[in-house]
């Protein structure tokens, strides 16, 4: 019961009387349903709803609404239990300095269920935030739908899906799973742009492991089917994983930083100390001229943009790309840079769909995106042809196609075949291509093309292997030598490494303001 209906002889005879009762309704809200309640959230390891947003915003700049909000369903007991917030916090603050809106779960009331009250309050809150253009946080730690307000909790969760497609590409939207996240709750989070997870503590699926049990016979707990290694590192549902929610929450805000309030805005630029013509002559020893040769591109990262720091985004996932935001000379750029470290960097499907999804998301909030090229084509195999490699490659290209924002590809080594067209090439619409001189773009690799082109000279050959080696370095000479491309006006230069840096901000800068008209239609239908 509130304070309101403890009342014993009706209202206080002065305004101090009426703010006295006010201050302690709203101390009453503010410390919960119980202590206890609160104890047992954190014996799970897990923060209350309101520590969560102490961590998120900058100190003593959030303001809650809706605090006072309770449900009016009645039936199995719920008219005998009316807590305020009906168990989500609502409101809005700073991240460093930047209007961000939030919503958090408070499992301690109703397990974070949603109700009726609950879904209109993420209802409220998503629409000032998409009128105000300002980022979406939510803090999901919710049970799902709660069943004794039946279809009117699903019909919350309805509203809900609706403003999140509704503002998808217009305000970035954030998820943080920090609990359960089962059945229809968890398309919320699939229909935002990021998703974070917290080791131990966070769960994800649409049914969980009894109804597996039950329909399929397997064994599996709730961690290993939908936890957040099984969705940073199988599904590539969440794009970043924590072991705790402190670190989690920094890395939201950090996240923040790289964004734009809404996509009528660029990204927030910083000061950088680091200078725009630092030469890198590191790469010179980092990348390995032989084209076999691995590396990790991290290092080339590293080297050239600001002050060495970037965010990967799905670093567990699709790890034969990178997808990176960043800083040249202060301006946050996206990277999609092939990894030769895992599998030789091929594409293949996750690391297509990885790349698409990072490129649309760049493209949509006015994030210029660099390009760097060392892949030696598609992974080949029956799994992937019959999983659909055509269809997920084919997004990649699509994503690229499609994207208005600055782009500049680097080819470092290796370029070959439908890949080097995929990785956003001249031939479908970068504004700048760049090379090193070690570059090698080509249909496929010389020994390759060789065994194609030559295969009859080579077996009549008296000594095969001596007319293959032969051929093939013919080839390379002919087809394969570093300026091939830019003779033929497909590389706009060859550059020296240890100018990367400094060549990469000159040509950003010299594209920040560039418009692309793009054909009136309502959609594009892109590769499913």
């Amino acid at each position: 019961m509130s304070i309101v209906e403890e009342r014993p002889t009706g209202s206080p005879s002065h305004l101090r009387g009426y703010t006295a009762e006010l201050a302690q309704l709203r101390e009453t809200v503010v410390q919960g349903p119980s202590q206890a309640a609160t104890e047992a959230q954190h014996a799970k390891g897990k923060l209350t709803a309101r520590e969560r947003i102490e961590l998120l915003f900058d100190e003593g700049t959030f303001t809650e609404v809706e605090a006072l909000r309770r449900h009016r369903a009645t039936g199995f007991g719920l008219e005998n239990r009316r807590p305020h917030t009906d168990g989500v916090v609502i409101g809005w603050g700073l991240v460093h300095g930047r209007t961000v809106f939030a919503y958090a779960h408070d499992f301690r009331i109703f397990g974070g269920a949603l109700g009726e009250a609950h879904a209109e309050k993420i209802h409220k809150l998503m629409d000032l935030a998409e009128a105000a253009g300002a980022p979406v946080v939510g803090l999901c730690d919710g049970a799902g739908a709660r069943i004794q307000e039946g279809v009117t909790a699903l019909a919350g969760y309805g509203g809900i899906f609706q403003r999140n497609v509704r503002n998808s590409g217009v305000i970035p939207q954030i998820s943080v799973i920090m609990g359960p996240c089962a059945g229809g709750a968890a398309y919320s989070p699939a229909l935002t742009d990021f998703v974070f997870m917290v080791r131990g503590i966070s769960q994800m699926f649409i049914t969980g492991p009894d109804v597996v049990q039950a329909v399929t016979g397997e064994v599996i707990t709730q961690d290993a089917l939908g936890g957040a290694d099984a969705h940073a590192g199988t599904s590539g549902v969440a794009a970043f994983a924590y072991d705790d929610e402190e670190s989690c929450l920094e890395d939201v805000r950090f996240l923040l930083s790289f964004l734009p309030a809404n996509n009528r805005e660029l990204p927030p630029a910083a000061a950088s100390d680091d200078p725009a013509d630092r030469r890198t002559e590191a790469l010179l020893d980092l990348v390995p001229g032989d084209a076999n040769r691995s590396y990790d591109m991290r290092r080339v990262i590293e080297e050239v943009v600001d002050n060495g720091e970037y965010f990967e985004v799905h670093e567990m996932w699709g790890a034969n790309i990178i997808c990176a935001l960043a800083r040249l000379d202060g301006q946050v750029v996206g990277i999609v840079a092939n990894q030769p470290a895992v599998t030789a960097g091929v594409l293949d499907i996750h690391a297509s769909e990885k790349a698409a999804r990072f490129v649309q998301t760049c493209d949509a909030f006015n994030i210029p995106l660099v390009t760097l090229v060392d892949v030696p084509g598609f992974l080949p195999g029956v799994d992937q042809e019959h999983g659909g490699i055509i269809r997920h490659g084919a997004k990649l290209l699509y994503a690229y196609c499609n994207a208005t924002v600055p782009r500049i590809q680097l080819i470092l080594r290796k370029a070959y075949g439908g890949a080097y067209i995929v990785m956003d090439s001249r031939s479908i619409g970068t504004d700048v291509s760049l090379a090193w001189p070690s570059n090698e773009i080509a249909v496929m690799g010389a020994e390759g093309a060789a065994n194609v082109v030559f295969r009859r000279e080579i077996a009549a050959a008296d000594n095969p292997d001596e007319a293959r080696a032969r051929l093939v370095k013919e080839y390379k000479t002919s087809l394969m030598h570093p300026y091939y491309a830019a003779e033929r006006g497909l590389v706009d230069d060859v550059i020296d490494p240890a100018e990367t840096r400094s060549r990469l901000i000159g040509a950003l800068t010299m594209l920040r303001a560039k418009q692309v008209a793009l054909p009136s239609r309502k959609h594009g239908n892109q590769p499913q």
